[in-house]
Order: structure tokens, then sequence, then C-alpha cells
């Protein structure tokens, strides 16, 4: 069903709001005029048992190979996408990933020797279901073998070690791009660098495969399929590719875009020459993507790659999850977006956990957004994600060698803040530390640096935090403490720090279990509600706790105190759980000192190293 006088993307998104877009709308058909290829000539056996004699890939690169040749990166793209990752100069065709790919952008084509090839069984040059079947010299049709993200993944290798890269740098993803790089550092472990899986999933859900399951049915069920030989017929089964592409788009779309989009104005259809319904707004747009869709991809690949994508199964449960990692290498990072339904957040929650349970080196953030799963591919959410994708790549090193940023001025201010250079000083070199609401990285990178500490990891709720935490070269991880540490292992970590955050926490005991349970000390640092100061105002003012120049300064109406806790308060709590006091400090941060005389009196502040 093709438009009868196509509009521009500009004529059918124009009438729209800027959120409108959508990824599609800058994709052509036009020949790949940067495409390269490579021809592997000995027959390839697939993991479900076909086998093709010789394989064709087309591929794009971008940028230069450096005389290390470790600078190589690989880029995954989804289903519908193909080699063309960017434009190559100005005047080229617009490529699916311009936003992110390119000089000065965050992956950087200045540094970095970019890769992206069409996948096996697509339909842009590499080999698929439209390809000549040597043994009948027609298009391979239905008779194309059945095709596994594995096998995409061998096919890339192959590609990788033709242009003589034997580890690269980095593997990028998403959605069905993000199943790649998955496989990519589970199957060639010592292959890979670092690994960044967005929007994608080590399985996809019941309900995702669903939507599939319809999709390809409106294809198979098109009286011009043909049992997938269309390609000498006048008539293609561009109906059912349509639908099938107009159902996708739908779950590439959160209930918010969909409304931010048609709600305001869902009776009125934009201007749109197509065969289908289009009463509505949405029936318009999602009709104009359909057809549009058409003109460049085929309906054989669509069959291919959705499958492909709806078998590929890293494990549904932890320990097979677990056993997936065990042996990967790499360093991860792992993105999800809050609106995405199709690849929904516990996806990577799930492959987030796994490999901290391995002891492997994963940052993770829930990305927030509107757009659902194409929040990757649009340029909304860049600056979001791409500065955490940007800090990955950039504190990401070919040795291994944690290299941690130098400390900022802010880290070490004209003040120095006492209670943290106490705190400094109670971690043993070479240890590792699980950071609890680590805020920008400030204690991790004094870690670094004066402490020489081990693996050094940062948990904080807030997106902005964790991004510049990560800009400092640790792993992080988007965590609500109220929920516990359940990614971490039993005594994981030889220190957990919590630093003046108890105060604030509502299940103060779940916690502080948890703490207990991942470390194999903990450190706390609390304010003293007895100090004398708050003493004196609750006794002579009749007032909030609250004292000028401590670290108890807010008012009543505006305290991120939950807990009001003195020194004997924490002592007591302690005794009570058996819990062992190894080391506790009384400080009195306005003069910069120790307390040893009635400290629960006269400190404003403590700091204790505990374990059971």
């Amino acid at each position: 069903m093709k438009l009868t006088n196509p509009p521009s993307p500009s004529t059918i998104c124009g009438s729209m709001n800027a959120n409108t877009q959508s990824s599609d709308d800058l994709r052509s058909a036009k020949p790949l005029k940067y495409a390269q290829t490579f021809e592997y000539t000995r027959p390839l056996t697939l993991r479900y048992g076909g086998i093709l004699p010789r394989v064709t890939v087309t591929y794009e690169t971008y940028g230069k190979l450096n005389a290390a040749k470790d600078n190589a990166i690989v880029i995954c793209h989804a289903l519908s996408g193909d080699s063309h990752v960017a434009m190559h100069e100005t005047n080229d065709d617009p490529g699916w990933w311009d936003i992110a790919v390119g000089p000065g952008k965050v992956i950087d084509t200045n540094e970095y020797f970019v890769i992206c090839s069409n996948a096996l069984g697509g339909c842009r040059g590499t080999t698929g279901p439209n390809s000549i079947n040597p043994k009948t010299s027609i298009p391979y049709g239905q008779e194309f073998p059945v095709v596994s993200v594995e096998d995409m993944i061998d096919v890339q290798k192959m590609l990788v070690t033709h242009l003589g890269i034997d580890k690269l740098f980095a593997v990028i993803g998403g959605s069905l791009g993000g199943m790649q790089a998955l496989c990519w550092a589970t199957r060639y472990p010592d292959t890979v660098h670092a690994t960044a899986v967005l929007a994608s999933a080590p399985r996809l859900s019941a309900q995702g495969i669903a939507f599939d399951v319809v999709a390809r049915n409106a294809i198979l069920r098109d009286p011009n399929f043909n049992n997938g030989q269309y390609y000498n017929q006048s008539q293609k089964p561009d109906v059912g590719l349509a639908l099938a592409r107009m159902l996708g788009h739908i779950t590439y779309l959160s209930p918010k875009a969909m409304h931010d989009k048609f709600e305001r104005d869902k009776l009125a259809p934009r201007d749109v020459a197509t065969d289908f319904e289009k009463k509505f707004s949405v029936g318009s747009y999602l009709a104009y993507q359909g057809d549009k869709f058409v003109e460049r991809f085929d309906a054989n690949s669509y069959l291919t790659l959705s499958m492909a994508m709806d078998m590929f199964d890293l494990g549904a449960e932890r320990d097979q999850l677990e056993k997936a990692f065990s042996q990967t290498t790499c360093r991860w990072l792992i993105l999800s977006f809050t609106s995405d339904w199709l690849f929904p957040a516990s996806q990577s929650r799930e492959m987030t956990d796994a490999l901290i349970c391995q002891g492997k080196c994963v940052s993770f953030c829930n990305i927030i957004s509107d757009a659902g799963h194409d929040a990757f591919l649009l340029p909304n959410d860049l600056d979001r994600y791409g500065k955490m994708l940007g800090a990955f790549l950039n504190t990401t090193t070919t040795t291994g060698t944690f290299i941690p940023a130098q400390p900022l001025p802010e880290d070490q201010p004209t003040e120095p803040r006492y209670d943290l250079e106490q705190l400094i000083g109670l971690v043993d070199e070479g240890k590792s530390v699980l950071d609890l609401g680590c805020s920008r990285g400030s204690l991790l990178t004094r870690l670094a640096h004066e402490r020489h500490a081990g693996h050094l990891v940062g948990v904080d709720f807030d997106e902005y935090k964790l991004q510049l935490t990560m800009q400092r070269g640790f792993d992080v991880v988007q965590g609500n403490l109220e929920e516990g540490l359940p990614d971490f292992q039993d005594k994981q970590f030889d220190y957990v720090v919590l630093s003046l955050t108890l105060q604030g926490i509502v299940h103060t005991e779940a916690i502080v279990d948890e703490m207990l349970r991942v470390g194999k000390r903990c450190i706390v640092s609390y304010p003293n509600f007895a100090y004398h100061k708050i003493r004196k105002m609750l006794f002579e003012e009749g007032r909030s706790p609250g004292a000028e120049g401590s670290l108890l300064h807010y008012d009543w109406y505006n305290t991120p105190n939950r807990r009001f806790l003195s020194i004997l308060d924490w002592q007591i709590f302690c005794a009570e759980r058996n819990i062992t006091i190894h080391r506790h400090l009384f400080l009195n941060n306005e003069l910069n000192q120790i307390v040893s005389n009635e400290p629960n009196l006269n400190a404003d502040m403590a700091i204790c190293v505990f374990s059971r």
C-alpha cells in the first residue's frame, strides 16, 4: 500500500508539535553511497541447522583505525536499521543515529573507528531473504534459513577479524542491537573491552513476542505474500508489511508520547494519501509510518529479524543470567528508559543484578523519558543518556586499569569538611568501597587518590548525580536505599559507607542490616541531635532541632532529617542487635576537633565503623 503523493517528513510532522518526530522520519531507500562489502566464501552453518553457502556483509566505517588497532567500536542496529548509522559528509543522506555518531559527538569519530554492518538476514546488502540463492538462482524468500542473534554476531566477528582487529574497544546497541551487544560480550568475551546496552533485554517478554506474532501474521496473510516469492511480482505484500510496522510503531511509543502527539487534535487527521484508515490523527500518523517503511524494507527480512529477536534468550532465571555473564570480561553500561514498556526497566535491572552478583564492573540507570522505546534514537533524550554513554566511553581503558578523575576544587574546599577527612582516614588502603548516596562522587574520588582504594562503586537515585559520578570514572548503580541493596552479594565489599544519610532513612533497621550483609565492615556518619545547641533550642526557645553553623541547620519545614538520633541512641541500637563497634569518632565540626569529653553533649556528629 503505497502513498500516491508521499509527503515529506516535514509535511507530515510539521503540523504537529515538536514531540511528534519519529526515529524513521529521515530514513530512505536510497543506495548507500559509502557502503563496503565483505565476502565470506566458505559455508556458514547457522545455530538452528541451516547452511548458507557464502555470506556477503555490507558495512560502513567512520573515523580511522589507530596504529594499535584498539579504538574500534561496533554499533549494532535495531530491527529496522542498517549499516548507515550516520552521515559521512554534509551532503550524505541522514543516518539512523546521527544524533550520537560523528565528529565531536557522543561516539566521537575523531577518536574512535566506528563499524556498523547490516545484520545477517537484513535487506540492505548483507545476505538475507532477498539475496540470490546460488542453488536456485532466484531470491531465497522463505527458503532463507532461520537466523539467530548468535549467527548475526558470528558474521560480525568475521568482519572484524577481516578488518584486522583482535579486540574491540566497545560494542554498543539498542533494542535488537542491544541483544547483539549482549551476544558479543557473552559469545566472544575476550574480544570486547566495554559493552553498552540501551533499551534492550536478555529476552523479549511474552507481551513483546505477542505483538511480533501478530505483525508476522499480517505479512504472512497478505494475499500477495506468495509463500515469500514475491520479488518478481508487480504486487508485493506491502499491506501486510505496513500493518506490521504500524503495530510495531505503537510498541515504540509510550502512553504519554501518544497523548502529547495526538490527543489534542485526535479528530484532525494529517493530509496523508493512504488507503489505511485516517479518521484520527494517530491513524494518519501510523499509516504514514507504515507506507514509508514499505519503501525501504523487505517483508521477508522483517519476518527473519523479528523471529531472531523473539528467540534470543540469555535466561529467564537469575542463575541462568549469572551463568551467561560469568565469563564476560568487559566493563558494562546498561541504560533503560522509564516509559519503555516494550523493553521495561525491570529487565535491564535483571541484567544489572546478575552482573553485580558475578562481580562485574557495571553501571545502570533508568533514564527519565516520555518517548517510550524509541527514546534512544530521538534527540530530546540525548542530553540525558548521551552524557552517561560519553562518560562511560571516556573513562574506559584498553588496559583494564582504573584511572579515576582528578579531584575537583569542590572536592577539597577552602574549608575542608572535618568529618570527611576523618572518614577517609578510616578506610584501609587498597580496599573496595560501596558508597551509598554517592552524590557527585567526591568521596569516591578522594578514596581513589588518597587511599588507593580498589573497586569503587556508587549508589544513588538521582540521575544527574549518577552522571557526574560516571564522569569521574566510577561504576554507578541507580537505586533507592529504602528498597535495600538486593543487587549486591554477601560480603561483596570491604566497606559499605553511608555518609550523613542515616538520619534521612525511613527503614533504618533494614538499611543497616543490608549494609552488614554486603560489607565486611560498615561506616556511618550521622548528626547528633543531643548536641548542646540543639538541647538549648528545644529547652530555652521551644523550637525544632536546628543549629546555625552546624550540620543541623535546617528549618522544621525543609529538613531532610526523619530520625533525630543521638550518639547514645546509636550505641543502644547497636548493642541491642549484637553489632560490634570497632571505632566511634565524636566530632565537633564547628571547632574541627575530636570530642572526648561527654560526646553526647559536645559533639555535633559521629562516625562509626561497625560489623557483625
